[in-house]
């Protein structure tokens, strides 16, 4: 089976987008400030973004809450026009899904479900508002699995009838540019996805 350039189909469509100067409605999943950063200045100038924070992998509440404080801490400095649609915190969907899965390790079937489970939500949430888009910063990481994201996010744009903007934002430098981003806005870089598991991971080395 043929690779998919999933940064060549982005390029291509902002290409299209800024042809044609139109600007679509685009909700942004949004796990943390440091993967919004670059993500946010990439598209801005092609969509009218509203950002997504809903991660009820995270843990414990209070870093739930730090890491959606220093997101919008970001979006103000950054002086984007950008809307911010946060969720209280509830971890109690996530450990459904991860129940019997504790045990596995990144990029397993528990950070599968965990990253369908935000994108369903994402784009549940897009088509009631009416967006023309819906996405995930989550490809800039280099730890996370950029196809599944991809075809879990072209999956669920059919089944839902909201167009998925396929990405890669590690590309054109993209994580690179996320630390700089980081230094500069003297942002929180957490050590960790974001579940108790993945925290126990990397304290045990």
């Amino acid at each position: 089976m043929q690779k998919i350039n999933y940064g060549r189909l982005l390029d291509d469509k902002l290409a299209e987008l800024k042809k044609s100067g139109e600007k679509p409605s685009l909700l942004l999943h949004a796990c943390c400030a440091p993967c919004s950063s670059h993500t946010l200045l990439y598209l801005y100038d092609y969509f009218n973004i509203t950002v997504y924070f809903c991660n009820p992998n995270i843990a414990p509440e209070s870093e739930y809450i730090y890491r959606k404080n220093e997101l919008k801490r970001l979006v103000s400095e950054l002086g984007l026009d950008v809307k911010i649609i946060d969720e209280d915190y509830d971890s109690e969907p996530f450990y459904a899904l991860a129940k019997g899965l504790e045990h596995l390790p990144e990029k397993s079937e528990r950070c599968q479900k965990c990253i369908e489970y935000r994108l369903r939500k994402t784009g549940d949430m897009a088509k009631n508002l009416g967006s023309d888009y819906f996405t995930t910063t989550l490809t800039i990481s280099p730890h996370k699995d950029c196809a599944f994201i991809n075809e879990c996010g072209g999956r669920l744009a059919e089944e839902l009838g909201v167009a998925y903007l396929f990405s890669d934002f590690k590309k054109h430098e993209g994580y690179k540019h996320s630390i700089e981003l980081s230094k500069k806005y003297n942002l929180y870089r957490q050590d960790y996805c974001g579940c108790i598991y993945s925290r126990k991971a990397r304290e045990n080395g």
